[in-house]
């Protein structure tokens, strides 16, 4: 059964460490997506999403831009980012593991996102709709992601794992 992504109930984040003490958030602010799913047997879901490289935002211009740049993301060579499907394994009736390959810079990895099945909804207007949370950790350098800055005081400026957390509401499509 063919579900899309509802965009604007929908967020693509996330955060890595900033000068060793804090967290920086980000987001993209285009994406789509679609899943393919059988809701008696789950385990043979298949999700494609694709985002807009150049859609980051951290709130912070200058740093979007370098975030952009051939130092990090390269948006002009590498202008999206993707995910598709390879497995689901469930844990219950609203835990999975959804395993995926992940592409950043045209470099593809496996990745696993822990997801949460948070229901299903139907609103007013007689569409139907389903929700999931879902969070991964990876590292950067793996997908050709290297630069950094040392500092004063011992340390990098920017952290080599990235928190990804994902919110999504899928509309079932006609």
């Amino acid at each position: 059964m063919p579900w899309k992504m509802d965009t604007s109930h929908t967020e693509i984040g996330f955060s890595v460490k900033h000068l060793m003490v804090a967290n920086v958030r980000g987001r993209f602010e285009q994406f789509s997506g679609t899943v393919e799913a059988d809701e008696a047997d789950p385990t043979g879901a298949l999700v494609h999403v694709t985002i807009d490289a150049g859609s980051i935002n951290t709130r912070d211009a200058q740093r979007d831009g370098h975030l952009k740049s051939a130092d990090f993301l390269d948006v002009a060579t590498y202008p999206t980012l993707s995910f598709a499907s390879t497995s689901v394994e469930l844990h219950g009736a609203d835990r999975a593991t959804l395993h995926g390959d992940l592409t950043i810079r045209g470099v593809t990895k496996p990745v696993a996102l822990a997801v949460t099945y948070n229901g299903q909804a139907t609103a007013p207007w007689g569409t139907r709709s389903a929700g999931f949370s879902a969070t991964t950790t990876i590292s950067r350098k793996e997908w050709g992601l290297v630069w950094n800055a040392p500092l004063e005081t011992g340390g990098l400026l920017v952290g080599d794992d990235i928190s990804i957390t994902i919110d999504i509401e899928l509309q079932k499509a006609d």
